[in-house]
């Protein structure tokens, strides 16, 4: 025997052809394209008119239940003085339909909004400076809280003497509402930061000015949006207070809850006080939960 017949051989191979598997969608199914429009991805129409229906179908279901209850309050006579559902909603309607609503809404959305602007403009700086200086931390920022958690009624009398029953009296006491919650939310946002981002910030070079606008206000970014939340909280409900009680001829919201109480109608005044409600909600769900919502899947905590 030879030795090339000696030799070990290697064992045949088989190669097989290489075949192509595609895996056909079954019909109906959600990556199956529609017939005609092939290749054609779904619309964002469908999910987000979705999303919008599951995350507001809560809140209606809550005020269809206050206004069922408030409904069997009224047929059943708990209360002498209560109005029904039907004559709130009256006097809302008759208010849009005399032209006095919608010029109230929008004299008590513009002082509101110039207030929070203030605010925020000296507010937010405010938290940053009292963050950096211990000193001005140590002198100010308890007269901040104590401010805070003084009443805005208490600070209607002050604005209205110094400064005369005037708009401006009245922006006054927005600032002096909001100022102090949106400086004392910015400060413990930034008191929240890891000492260790910081660190870690200067050995890269990140230090002053490019230290509070890399490593800090990042960082601090979720706490710093619910501080200025807080602070048009404050300021629209330091603004209705003022509204109501400051005596001026101003008009506003506040005005046609004044107006109801004078002309003793509980019914204007519950229209009044509805309008203030739906006012901060549909600002808290149309403005700040979305910015907060972005901010925070952003960083992955939503």
């Amino acid at each position: 025997m030879s030795t090339a017949d000696t030799a070990v051989r290697p064992p045949s191979v088989r190669t097989v052809p290489s075949q192509a598997v595609v895996a056909l969608p079954r019909p109906g199914s959600p990556a199956a394209p529609a017939a005609g429009r092939a290749g054609a991805g779904p619309g964002p129409v469908g999910p987000a008119v979705r999303e919008a229906v599951r995350r507001g179908a809560a809140p209606l279901v809550s005020l269809l239940a206050v206004v069922c209850l408030w409904q069997l309050a009224w047929a059943l006579e708990w209360s002498a003085t209560l109005p029904a559902p039907a004559a709130v909603a009256g006097e809302i309607t008759t208010a849009w339909a005399d032209g006095s609503l919608a010029p109230a809404l929008l004299h008590s959305l513009g002082r509101c909004l110039l207030g929070f602007v203030c605010a925020v403009a000296i507010g937010a700086p405010l938290g940053l400076l009292l963050h950096r200086f211990t000193l001005a931390r140590l002198t100010t920022a308890p007269a901040l809280s104590a401010l805070q958690s003084l009443p805005a009624a208490a600070l209607v009398p002050v604005a209205v003497l110094c400064l005369g029953p005037s708009d401006s009296a009245v922006l006054g006491v927005v600032l002096l509402g909001a100022v102090p919650s949106v400086a004392v939310g910015v400060l413990g946002a930034l008191d929240q930061v890891p000492p260790l981002l910081v660190r870690v910030g200067r050995t890269m070079g990140a230090t002053g000015a490019r230290s509070v606008r890399y490593v800090l206000l990042p960082a601090a970014l979720p706490g710093v949006v619910a501080a200025v939340r807080q602070g048009w909280t404050f300021g629209w409900r330091a603004l209705m207070t003022a509204e109501l009680i400051s005596g001026t001829a101003l008009t506003g919201v506040g005005g046609l809850l004044d107006a109801g109480r004078r002309s003793g109608s509980l019914s204007q005044v519950l229209a009044a006080t509805a309008l203030i409600l739906a006012v901060g909600v549909a600002v808290e769900v149309l403005a700040f939960r979305p910015v907060e919502r972005r901010v925070l899947r952003s960083r992955g905590l939503a």
